[in-house]
């Protein structure tokens, strides 16, 4: 007995296709492919019943087809929104906890996903600022800041009208508006009173003078921050230092190229490591007017204390201690570099902490009556 004959499927379509053709009659195609007339009949009548249901199963895999991606469509504009508002979020959030450098120093210039274009609007930050190299100081404005500084040293409450006065009396051509913008960028404003002072800065947060009667008893009760200039051979530096106002002791201090907030953080940063006072006073400068210095202090539980009306020389102690550091050292060996003015910094500071009898505490060493602290 022979085996029953089985076809595939392929095999079936080919032969019904050929006999849809009708190019040769059916008893040809049957010899031609060894099947019997009737098989192909019947192939070719299941072939014609099905093709109507072909069609209409095509349309519905359209129709499925096109409302899978309509539905893949709304989720991607969805993820786009939800992505678009935590952006935003993020760009507020940046611009507002960090400064233009800060900023700037988060660009990735090789990354492979975001171009340059977008860090800078997510950072707002200006994309051409990234291509600008800074000119060269002149010598002449090194030399009139120098001189500037050293004017404001031995005057502290001279404005920017006796310092234009005095360096034009010296020879200088110069008008005050200059003066002004040179004692901007230094950081540094004569010790008088000014108008409008029982005005407070609306957009910066101002604390209250917490001194005010307060008898200073034993160290890390107050301490002092200022930031003063520092003079280079051809340029100059920065100077943040944070001082005990009971034993005149410097606890910590850093240097910078520029008035930016991160090195006034590092240097607070170091010493809360190791010690906290119970008040930490400063002026109103923007660097301790920021929320990141605010934030800083109130994590360690110290109270900020702000130079108020009238209180033009709150901060007297520090501006003592940099006064005698560019007399007793700065303007006496004169740096050419940062690294010779950080060396110089760090061995007058620990003479001046460890070695020096100091007046103001009846000629005590400050290291002798900071170390009183338990």
């Amino acid at each position: 007995m022979s085996k029953r004959k089985k076809y595939t499927t392929a095999f079936k379509a080919k032969v019904v296709l050929e006999l849809l053709r009708e190019e040769k009659p059916l008893a040809q195609v049957a010899g031609q492919y060894e099947v019997h007339p009737t098989q192909l009949r019947k192939w070719k009548q299941v072939a014609v019943e099905h093709l109507p249901s072909l069609f209409t199963d095509s349309q519905q895999d359209q129709a499925r087809q096109q409302a899978e991606h309509e539905r893949q469509l709304e989720q991607l504009y969805a993820e786009i929104g939800r992505l678009t508002t935590q952006l935003a979020w993020l760009k507020k959030k940046l611009v507002s906890n960090n400064s233009r450098g800060e900023r700037r120093q988060m660009i990735e210039r090789n990354h492979r996903q975001l171009p340059l274009t977008v860090q800078c609007r997510l950072l707002g930050v200006s994309r051409s600022s990234l291509y600008y190299q800074p000119r060269a100081v002149s010598p002449e404005e090194v030399a009139l800041k120098h001189r500037i500084d050293e004017i404001y040293t031995a005057c502290p409450f001279y404005g920017s009208r006796r310092i234009a006065a005095q360096l034009q009396r010296e020879g200088h051509q110069i008008n005050r508006k200059r003066v002004q913008r040179y004692m901007r960028q230094m950081g540094i404003r004569g010790i008088c009173p000014g108008p409008n002072l029982s005005r407070r800065a609306q957009q910066s947060q101002v604390y209250p003078y917490l001194l005010r009667g307060l008898e200073i008893i034993r160290p890390n009760q107050v301490w002092g921050i200022d930031i003063t200039y520092l003079r280079l051979v051809g340029g100059w530096l920065y100077l943040v230092a944070v001082l005990d106002w009971y034993s005149r002791y410097v606890v910590s201090w850093e240097l910078d190229q520029t008035l930016e907030l991160p090195f006034v953080l590092e240097a607070m940063r170091q010493v809360l490591q190791i010690a906290t006072p119970e008040i930490c006073n400063t002026d109103q400068g923007s660097q301790f007017t920021s929320p990141q210095w605010a934030g800083l202090l109130q994590e360690a539980g110290v109270s900020i204390s702000m130079d108020g009306k009238g209180r033009a020389i709150d901060n007297i102690y520090i501006e003592r201690f940099f006064r005698t550091l560019k007399y007793n050292h700065v303007y006496l060996h004169p740096a050419n570099d940062g690294l010779e003015l950080y060396q110089g910094i760090k061995t007058y500071i620990r003479y001046y902490n460890d070695r020096k009898p100091h007046q103001g505490i009846d000629h005590q060493i400050p290291a002798d009556l900071y170390r009183l602290v338990a």
